[in-house]
This record gives structure tokens, C-alpha cells and sequence, in this order.
């Protein structure tokens, strides 16, 4: 969810650049766009949508989990030599470390799912299990490994929408909204900067 959050932030900031500068919006071409799309289908189906994340089975969701991240991964190496996308898969890749660390879903501690849902009944959710219908297995600190890199974040208190992320789910963001923010800069901007050996950021 934060990763929505920083896409909408990176998009509305470039826009905002491309405006005051006048210049045209110019996202990057990329590599391989249909594994992009590919890439996301099993989260889609699995965490996301109502008609089908409802009846999915718990022994598939491991899979549909590391797939995507693996397929994410690998659209994101094929495009590295692009700026900032050497952020993107470090966020991806500690992600996907502690959910294969973790039995192939990214493990959430008790206390946060009590502060995201304080009014749950106790039989909602249990330790070892799957939270709900999401990506997240519910497990105590000490059971967890690697739990630095689980979804131990939220958001401030006085948000109207928590939610719960991870160190990698930070630098996917930031990276979003970096890659378009200088969007907003245009090609010529680009262009320039490396005929003078410097970048624009």
C-alpha cells in the first residue's frame, strides 16, 4: 500500500515540475513492460481481489507471493542501468528475503496486528497463521527471522488509514517517487545533464 502512496506522491510531484518548467512529462523507456503486468497477476489474484482472494487457498499463497517478487525482481535487474532503480530492487530483494525466510509470506508481529485491528474478535487471527485473506503471517518477534525486515512499520497514529510495511516497502516507495519525480525534469533536461557529465535529479 505505501508503494500506491508513493507512486501517487512521485506522480503528482513530476507533474507538478513538468508544469512549472514547462517541459514534458517523460516517463523512461523500459524493458520488458509485459513482464511488469505479469509480474503483478499473482498478488492480484491472490491478496487483491475480492472475487477471487476470498476462496484462494492458504498452501498457494506462499506461491503467488514469491512469483510475483521473483517476476518483479527480474523486470526491475533488466531495467538496473536506468537512475534509481538500484533502489527499487533493494527494497525488492529485502522483501523477498525474509518471505522465503519467513515459509514464503511476509511475517507481521501480534502487537501490530492488535494496532490495526483493535476491535477484531480473538478468533480473527492467529499466531503461525495467515492474516485474513492478506500476504502476512502472524508471528512474535522471536519467531520471526530477520523480523527488522517484516511488516513492523505503520503509519502515524493520527492517519485515518493504517496500514502495516516493511524496510523494503520504504525504499520501493522512495524510489517511486524518485524515478517520477525526474519524470517531471523531461528528455531534453536529461540529455543535457549527460552531455555535461552531470545528472539531473
Amino acid at each position: 500500500m505505501i508503494l500506491l502512496y508513493g507512486v501517487a506522491a512521485g506522480l503528482a510531484a513530476g507533474l507538478a515540475r513538468a508544469l512549472i518548467t514547462r517541459r514534458p512529462y517523460a516517463v523512461p523507456e523500459l524493458r520488458w513492460p509485459g513482464l511488469l503486468l505479469v509480474a503483478f497477476l499473482p498478488q492480484l489474484v491472490a491478496f487483491n481481489l475480492p472475487v477471487t482472494r476470498a476462496s484462494f487457498p492458504d498452501q498457494l499463497a506462499p506461491f503467488a507471493l514469491v512469483s510475483s517478487q521473483v517476476l518483479l525482481l527480474v523486470w526491475v535487474l533488466a531495467n538496473i542501468k536506468k537512475p534509481v532503480f538500484w533502489l527499487l530492487a533493494l527494497g525488492l530483494i529485502l522483501n523477498l528475503v525474509v518471505i522465503l525466510a519467513n515459509g514464503g509470506l511476509m511475517p507481521i508481529q501480534p502487537e501490530m496486528v492488535m494496532h490495526l485491528y483493535p476491535d477484531a474478535p480473538p478468533d480473527a487471527w492467529s499466531v503461525g497463521e495467515r492474516l485474513g485473506v492478506g500476504k502476512d503471517i502472524v508471528l512474535p518477534a522471536r519467531q520471526t527471522r530477520l523480523w527488522f525486515l517484516s511488516d513492523r512499520f505503520t503509519l502515524p497514529d493520527w492517519s485515518p488509514y493504517q496500514f502495516a510495511f516493511s524496510l523494503g516497502d520504504v525504499l520501493l516507495a522512495v524510489g517511486a517517487v524518485w524515478i517520477l519525480w525526474r519524470a517531471g525534469a523531461g528528455p531534453d533536461d536529461e540529455r543535457e545533464g549527460n552531455r555535461h557529465g552531470t545528472k539531473v535529479e
